[in-house]
């Protein structure tokens, strides 16, 4: 079992391939998880990506893209250890993890939607 087992969903109100472009920039990996070495290992498209995990920890970790209603909602995993010969506190780790992940997708919600509310067609606010 990992010692950090990070899980978090998020409804955003916008399509699955709005959510996938914003995580198809590498350069947003950095930005999202500045600690975290990532390398795709799975790219699903509009389901999302999988990536290896080194650095501040070593694992896996996955966005999956759910198509739901009218929106997406955006589920993330992450398990990982810490590397080797490094101490850590994992349940400090864990949340600290979650809140990184929630503010990732609170984020991109805020910036996605663009004040759009659930149930309205995107362009029509």
């Amino acid at each position: 079992m990992p010692e950090v087992d990070v899980i978090d969903e998020t409804f955003l109100a916008v399509p699955p391939s709005s959510v996938a472009a914003a995580f198809a920039d590498p350069g947003a990996w950095r930005r999202f998880w500045p600690d975290l070495d990532l390398a795709v290992y799975a790219d699903r498209g509009e389901e999302g990506l999988r990536w290896t995990v080194r650095g501040g920890l070593v694992g896996t970790m996955e966005v999956w893209l759910e198509p739901v209603l009218d929106g997406t909602v955006l589920h993330y995993f992450l398990r990982a250890d810490f590397p080797p010969g490094a101490t850590g506190r994992p349940l400090k780790e864990i949340s600290r993890r979650q809140r990184a992940a929630k503010a990732v997708a609170l984020e991109l919600k805020f910036v996605l939607e663009d004040g759009r509310p659930p149930g309205v067609a995107p362009g029509r606010v």
